[in-house]
């Protein structure tokens, strides 16, 4: 691709660049000694320096910066907290609801159970044979007491 840069080069390059640099067009006597690193005649001194006794100077406006940055951080992370907080406790709740509704079935199964064993324990048939076991006997009629509610609220013992 011919561009107005290579027909440039094609014409004038080699004049140009043979006065420019004069050694190019001359080979070294040596083909594999390389080019020199620019700038590599200068020479950089390092000096050390002790900071040990010097001591910064304080700048008000930023430590007044410095402040406004905690407290500004500090009232997003208050109002982070704020705005989460209720769905937060919204969740917490739930976990005590779901508690509370396995305690319920597991309280009305126990009751149930117990329900259950009081009317086997209370049954005619059981009583019957505790009775037998223990001999127990039905009192005569004249040894049955019968109670007035109505004549007072104290019990007396009749003879």
């Amino acid at each position: 691709m011919a561009t107005l840069a290579t027909l440039f080069h094609r014409i004038v390059g080699p004049v140009v660049y043979a006065e420019v640099n004069p050694r190019a067009e001359k080979s070294p006597e040596n083909p594999y000694v390389l080019r020199s690193i620019p700038n590599q005649d200068i020479y950089f001194y390092v000096k050390q320096i002790d900071n040990a006794r010097v001591v910064r100077e304080s700048d008000p406006a930023q430590r007044t910066a410095c402040w406004k940055l905690i407290m500004s951080a500090g009232a997003a992370a208050v109002l982070l907290i704020g705005v989460l907080l209720p769905s937060a406790y919204g969740l917490l709740a739930g976990y005590q609801i779901q508690a509370l509704k396995q305690e319920q079935t597991r309280l009305t199964t126990e009751r149930s159970v117990l329900e259950l064993e009081e009317a086997r324990l209370l049954s005619p048939a059981r009583l019957e044979e505790l009775a037998r076991n223990q001999m127990f006997i039905d009192p005569a009629p004249q040894r049955v007491v019968h109670l007035d509610g109505g004549k007072g609220s104290m019990a007396l013992n009749v003879k």
